[in-house]
């Protein structure tokens, strides 16, 4: 599978937009929202379709209905905000949950909480972490939803790095990535550079 960097001129405004350290909670959370929407759009459009006849007010018609249910799964915390946008979107979805923190000493994810909907093996799943970084949290993702059966995975990040799409790749190759933005590198503390900070902090105004 392939990393894709939807290169939208709305999501790249967005982007700059919750970039800015002035940009308050409210509107880094709204964008965020925003900025979901206009890629879980971007990256639906090989979703399978099943034909249905339907009725409409003049005659019947032949229409189409999404083969497979649709799961997303928000990393907590931070893939929370990301959740709400593509809600609005796809109204049907289901929600799991994934709850890891980063060990602050090895920097490796450690999974706290994952609850998953009945029959998630079945359906189209999108992983949502806002930033894409060392990978660590969204291999682990990944390992969790193999570990239920699913097949059909795919990772959406708002920005990543490549060393992280890199290590994803190496482990689970047949993951497809969507970044709305691909940036230069980590640093020190694995902060993605120039990157928008903590994203869950900034979602939350928790810092």
């Amino acid at each position: 599978m392939a990393m894709h960097i939807i290169n939208h001129p709305l999501i790249q405004h967005k982007i700059t937009m919750i970039r800015d350290h002035h940009c308050g909670t409210k509107q880094f959370r709204e964008i965020v929202e925003e900025i979901s929407m206009l890629m879980v759009y971007e990256s639906t459009r090989t979703l399978e379709l099943t034909p249905i006849e339907v009725e409409t007010p003049i005659t019947k018609t032949t229409g189409f209905m999404l083969t497979k249910p649709v799961v997303i799964v928000p990393i907590l915390r931070a893939g929370l905000g990301m959740t709400q946008g593509i809600q609005h979107l796809i109204p049907s979805l289901k929600v799991a949950h994934i709850g890891m923190y980063r060990d602050k000493e090895t920097l490796e994810p450690k999974l706290y909480y994952a609850k998953f909907p009945e029959g998630i093996e079945h359906a189209k799943t999108f992983i949502l972490d806002p930033l894409l970084a060392t990978g660590g949290s969204i291999i682990e993702a990944i390992s969790q939803l193999k570990l239920k059966g699913v097949k059909d995975i795919t990772v959406l990040s708002i920005i990543g790095v490549m060393e992280g799409v890199k290590k994803i790749q190496k482990i689970h190759p047949d993951v497809d990535i969507y970044l709305g933005n691909l940036d230069e590198k980590l640093n020190d503390h694995a902060y993605i550079v120039p990157g928008l900070g903590d994203a869950g902090d900034r979602l939350f105004g928790t810092k």
